[in-house]
């Protein structure tokens, strides 16, 4: 399938930041927002953009690197508040020092949560289908 968004392993690492740019870093990694944000936002604009109708939005993730970009952290409220659609994303498990947003999707009302162990990774889907299909009712 082509498409016109640059390929994600051409947006992971960077060797440093741009002068006068802050490098936002998780670890050993440093995120590349410019080319993050191009990919990403454009995906999540449209879904929220398009009339009314029915549709499953999948985000993975929605994790530390991420959250570095602010129009990225205002695309997933807008998509979460989007009537019809149905949001399957990945949010990490809570440790350390919690992250605003991972907590604000985890704490929502109309989120379900499937912790995903070695032990039942390979019996969710029908649970997560059934999920899915309940919400685009």
């Amino acid at each position: 399938m082509s498409s016109h968004y640059p390929a994600c392993e051409d947006l992971c690492l960077e060797p440093g930041p741009a002068p006068g740019k802050q490098e936002c870093r998780v670890g050993q990694y440093v995120v590349d927002l410019t080319s993050f944000e191009q990919l990403a936002l454009p995906v999540l604009n449209a879904g929220s953009s398009r009339g009314p109708g029915q549709r499953v939005c999948v985000i993975d993730e929605i994790g530390k690197m991420e959250l570095f970009s602010q129009p990225f952290v205002q695309a997933v409220r807008q998509t979460l508040a989007t009537p019809g659609t149905v949001v399957l994303g990945t949010i990490p498990v809570p440790k350390g020092k919690p992250l605003a947003l991972v907590e604000e999707i985890r704490t929502r009302a109309d989120v379900r949560v499937f912790s995903v162990t070695k032990d039942n990774r390979n019996h969710l889907l029908p649970d997560i289908v059934t999920c899915v299909q309940s919400g685009r009712k």
